[in-house]
């Protein structure tokens, strides 16, 4: 079994896949294609795979994440947010919030 992941770690991870599916959806129409598009959100993408092992652990419901934006069309789904729903669903893994000191 995993460690537990502190609440405020969770709702963190949470946030930032929200604004990078909310900031890729609102980018995608855009008629900014080509190779230097393709390049910057790679880097969006795997600096998110990145932030969201070192905020929650590593899941296996991100690596499909980082892999669909490769594919045309898909990547207009917000994957991320659909990750994090998998990955902290078990909230037992979950640690209790601290007491207040």
């Amino acid at each position: 079994m995993a460690d537990p992941v502190d609440r405020s770690r969770v709702r963190a991870a949470w946030v930032a896949a929200i604004i990078v599916d909310g900031l890729q959806l609102i980018t995608a129409p855009a008629e900014w294609t080509g190779p230097v598009a393709w390049v910057v959100e790679s880097g969006v993408d795997l600096a998110t795979m990145g932030v969201m092992v070192f905020l929650v652990g590593f899941h296996w419901a991100f690596l499909p994440s980082f892999v669909t934006k490769f594919l045309p069309f898909f990547d207009l789904a917000p994957t991320w947010t659909l990750a994090m729903l998998i990955a902290t669903r078990d909230r037992r893994k979950m640690a209790p919030p601290e007491p207040p000191r």
